[in-house]
């Protein structure tokens, strides 16, 4: 991360005629950084493709692995939308207190040039939020969600299949005993009635869901519990009704030396978005036109060993196990996904780090259909 001091901004400032722009910043500080990173893949799926340009090409999406009678396939892809770049601005008021902005962004996810001839991706806005005192109001992480599980992985998630993962727009307030409360953006995902993994996005929910956590570090155990109640709306498809949801979500993370091991539980009724990159809904429309929500259990287990300054590596399982209703969903929903992966991380200095992956993911539907995603990755990634 660099830093521009203010006084180096004044005098570039003054030198350009704008010395009044200059004084009004004279107590910011602004930082930036991020890391350029390259991903190349060989993947072999034995129950069907992923198609040229799915986002399941990019990294590992959980719905998206192929299942069913379908032909095997084996491909290679390279890409750098992983690439990331953030922004800080943090100025000092003339009370003493603080004020920071934070803005950063990377490429995935979004449209871009075919791979023929440009590869181009579009900037996408990771994160964008204001802090002050103890509120922050943007787009961040959910509280909801504890990120110190993550694990390091040559993927851009590692383990999405059994944690909560979630970016959107909240207001926060954090306390320093370790409590913290949100109030973040609604959002309802439905399963249509005998529509297995089909999606309707509502638009329609009017109540913010609202989260809790509490989080502490006891010597060298890291633990959050948090938890979070919402409602689920739909009001078109000739469907008018509301449903409650819930979740608890159980995470730590504990150093052993220079190892840790990383590990969570998370379980909900309409919690569909907030885990396995939504390969579940939040509810899905029954035979009389209500809804009826669908729940979710998600485990997830890593340990990385150290073997030296330069080496380490991480073994990585995660599980996302959904409730079967298939009276109403049909057999063609989502039974469950995992994946189970290993890597090696070699640290080649301070900046720059390569790493090789090898996974093995998959999905089974209620039907019993089900399939395989193998992946051989490699990365380089330098951070400045």
């Amino acid at each position: 991360m660099q830093r521009l001091t203010t006084a180096l901004l004044a005098s570039t400032l003054v030198a350009g005629g704008l010395a009044s722009m200059a004084n009004a910043s004279a107590e910011t500080e602004y930082s930036y950084g991020g890391y350029i990173k390259l991903d190349a893949m060989i993947s072999r799926t034995d129950s069907g493709s992923l198609p040229s340009g799915s986002i399941g090409r990019d990294f590992y999406i959980p719905g998206l692995t192929p299942v069913g009678n379908g032909a095997s396939n084996t491909y290679t892809d390279f890409h750098a939308r992983e690439t990331r770049f953030f922004f800080r601005a943090a100025q000092t008021l003339e009370n003493g207190e603080k004020i920071t902005g934070y803005v950063e962004f990377d490429f995935l996810g979004t449209p871009g040039g075919d791979k023929r001839i440009t590869n181009s991706y579009s900037p996408r806005v990771r994160h964008a939020f204001i802090q002050y005192r103890n509120w922050m109001v943007g787009q961040y992480w959910s509280n909801f969600q504890d990120v110190t599980i993550i694990p390091e992985a040559p993927d851009f998630v590692g383990a999405p299949d059994g944690i909560v993962f979630n970016r959107q727009p909240q207001v926060r307030y954090t306390m320093a005993n370790g409590w913290s409360f949100s109030v973040e953006a609604p959002e309802t995902t439905v399963t249509p009635n005998m529509g297995g993994t089909g999606r309707i996005t509502t638009g329609d929910t009017a109540m913010p869901d609202l989260t809790a956590r509490y989080q502490t570090k006891v010597n060298n155990v890291h633990y959050s519990v948090a938890g979070i109640v919402r409602r689920l709306e739909l009001r078109q498809h000739g469907v008018n009704d509301t449903v409650n949801g819930y979740g608890i979500n159980l995470s730590t993370k504990i150093d052993i030396g220079e190892h840790d091991i990383r590990a969570g539980f998370v379980h909900g009724e309409g919690i569909g978005r907030y885990v396995g990159i939504n390969s579940v809904n939040g509810a899905v429309i029954d035979d009389v036109l209500n809804l009826d929500t669908l729940g979710y259990t998600g485990v997830t287990f890593a340990y990385r060993h150290v073997w030296s300054d330069k080496y380490r590596t991480n073994f990585i399982f995660s599980r996302g196990m959904f409730d079967d209703k298939r009276e109403y969903t049909g057999i063609n929903a989502n039974d469950h996904t995992q994946r189970l992966a290993a890597n090696l991380m070699y640290q080649v200095n301070e900046k720059l780090v390569v790493g090789a992956e090898i996974s093995r993911a998959s999905r089974e539907l209620l039907s019993g259909d089900d399939g395989n995603l193998d992946r051989l990755q490699f990365s380089v990634t330098y951070s400045f």
